[in-house]
């Protein structure tokens, strides 16, 4: 498939700035792969699409506060910062990417903090837009991540076009997040509420974990034509032993396995064997799914409504269908669904 066939036309008013009041409380879209009829329910309604011994496999990484803004010696030029990694935790070396990066260069010092407690030095260009900051912070380690994360905030996606607030403090984040390493939030997660999964729990549904850890991949312009030329950002993932007893033991009992989010889909796809197990799994995936792609082991998925031309869009048409969702996405337009991040949720049911 090409780029060109992800298009459509999103108005601005379309995207959600702000999360609803209560998670589970956004509207859930139901799309039946089988027959092809949709629903339109509340998030908390789930629920009613599963049974007793069913399983759902979360994402549990952790946003930390990667945006910071600081100012450059000397001119005290506003520069925006975006944290991606830690490279190296004795010399407090992160990877980073700087905007307006043609301002910054080698050897130059930037200040964090209102009182410029926080001083960084630029040590290497690694891409055009890219760069190594040392930070110049003596004292321990914890003490360093606490003083920087302090000074952070939420990385808001780029299509929220607004500044971030207090409440994205606790709702740009998944009420499970336990293992830190993400750069943005697993977005279909925001929907669970402590309350829902109690629910669930209460049904009999068996909840597993994974971690991948997103990064900005999944936000990066696509600039061929041709996807198969395409090169996905590699992310870090982690598949525990009781991921995978939980996941493929409600396979084995010939009950559905619900993945929550592309993240898990892409994790998933990665690590299960031709045999159609998950595996255990440790280590980095740059895995692209788009159409056409034969699922192995999910039976329904949980998602946003994504934008156009993203990875995101492709995964879901690969999983629902290209026609049946880009159909679906029609009629989530005319009914006024919200998108993005802190947008509405399809659940896509393929039995």
């Amino acid at each position: 498939m090409k780029l060109s066939q992800f298009k459509f036309k999103l108005p601005e008013e379309k995207i959600a700035l702000h999360p609803v009041k209560y998670r589970d409380e956004s509207r859930l879209m139901v799309v039946h792969k089988s027959t092809g009829e949709i629903e339109h329910v509340i998030f908390k309604d789930i629920l009613n699409y599963f049974d007793d011994g069913d399983a759902f496999l979360f994402n549990d990484t952790k946003v930390f506060p990667a945006r910071l803004f600081g100012n450059k010696e000397k001119t005290g030029a506003r520069i925006e910062v975006f944290l991606l990694r830690e490279l190296n935790e004795e010399l407090r070396l992160w990877d980073v990417l700087v905007d307006p990066a043609r301002k910054i260069r080698i050897g130059n010092k930037l200040y964090f903090g209102d009182d410029d407690s926080m001083v960084a030095e630029v040590i290497d260009n690694t891409t055009s837009r890219g760069r190594t900051l040392r930070f110049l912070y003596d004292g321990p380690h914890d003490e360093f991540k606490r003083a920087l994360y302090a000074l952070g905030e939420p990385p808001l996606p780029p299509f929220i076009r607004r500044p971030a607030e207090p409440e994205d403090t606790e709702r740009f984040q998944t009420i499970f997040a336990k293992n830190e390493g993400a750069v943005t939030v697993p977005a279909a997660g925001l929907h669970f509420s402590r309350e829902l999964m109690k629910r669930m729990e209460i049904k009999g549904i068996n909840l597993a974990f994974l971690t991948m850890h997103c990064g900005l991949g999944c936000f990066r312009d696509i600039d061929v034509e041709d996807l198969t030329k395409h090169k996905m950002d590699s992310e870090q993932m982690f598949i525990n032993a009781e991921a995978c007893r939980t996941v493929n033991g409600a396979k084995d009992g010939g009950h559905k396995v619900c993945v929550v989010g592309t993240s898990v889909a892409r994790a998933v796809e990665t690590a299960t064997g031709t045999d159609g197990r998950l595996k255990e799994y440790e280590g980095w995936t740059n895995k692209f799914i788009f159409p056409p792609y034969d699922f192995v082991l999910p039976d329904a998925m949980v998602t946003n409504f994504h934008m156009p031309f993203s990875t995101m869009l492709m995964l879901v048409c690969s999983y629902g269908g290209y026609e049946l969702v880009m159909d679906a996405y029609d009629v989530a337009l005319k009914e006024n669904y919200r998108f993005g991040t802190y947008g509405d949720a399809m659940l896509i049911l393929n039995k």
